[in-house]
């Protein structure tokens, strides 16, 4: 077994990181971490990814599959390993298949203007030293692809800014975290719902209940974040009930 680490938020003062378990092709269970510093935030997801896969057998789920290619661009220019370690030899976790929350939203509206964020992008290549080759290297790690004109969605953008944003100088293109993006939070929620054993009626009122909304594409990419911590915290605790 081995377990993948990955930078999934950053911002001043606040880390999160994703750790999952895989066995080969599958991916056994995945846990979230948040602290000021990467380190406590990687620490904290070993921590409670250890806690759900010390429990009784529940099920194995496909492992997620790697970035897509993204198409190029018709009109204007946030997975995925971040690193890889051997974990400890822990017992098999499995989950039992259920419905996702509805998704009859689309997801927010692109902001129209991308300006500032291009800005910052560039002063953050230039802080950490990177020239067009050493972003081409990371952005083919992250996205897919080396060219930052084929960042398409907004959201994908402002993931690579955060995580860009959370490097220090000189960092090796070739092994700093990525940012894990939107289509992979939707799928970590999709496994944490079938880890739970829950139906898209209970799902749904999670997210009545805690973020006024109805849809997971309702929510942007912090909130869903934010949905998948809530849906991590009520494993953990029915886990340790069960237990």
């Amino acid at each position: 077994m081995r377990v993948q680490i990955q930078l999934v938020h950053a911002e001043a003062g606040r880390r999160v990181v994703l750790a999952s378990a895989h066995d080969a092709q599958l991916c056994l269970a995945s846990a979230l971490g948040e602290a000021s510093s990467a380190e406590e935030a990687e620490d904290r997801a070993r921590s409670r990814l250890a806690q759900q896969l010390n429990t009784p057998e529940r099920g194995r789920m496909p492992a997620p599959p790697g970035p897509a290619p993204v198409p190029a661009p018709t009109s204007k220019p946030a997975a995925p390993v971040v690193s890889s370690n051997p974990g400890p030899q822990l017992p098999l976790q499995v989950s039992a298949p259920s419905d996702a929350p509805e998704q009859e939203h689309e997801p927010p509206q692109d902001p129209d203007d991308w300006s500032s964020e291009l800005a910052s992008l560039e002063l953050q290549l230039r802080r950490i030293g990177w020239d067009r080759d050493q972003e081409a290297s990371y952005l083919q790690r992250a996205f897919g692809h080396g060219s930052r004109a084929r960042l398409t969605r907004y959201s994908d953008l402002v993931a690579y800014l955060r995580a860009l944003e959370a490097l220090g100088s000189n960092a090796d293109p070739a092994s700093c975290p990525v940012p894990l993006r939107r289509a992979d939070l939707l799928q970590q929620s999709d496994q944490l719902l079938r880890q739970l054993g829950w139906d898209a009626a209970r799902g749904k009122a999670l997210l009545e209940s805690r973020f006024q909304r109805s849809s997971r594409q309702q929510l942007n990419d912090s909130q869903l974040l934010a949905f998948n911590m809530e849906l991590e915290g009520e494993l953990i605790s029915s886990t340790g009930a069960a237990g």
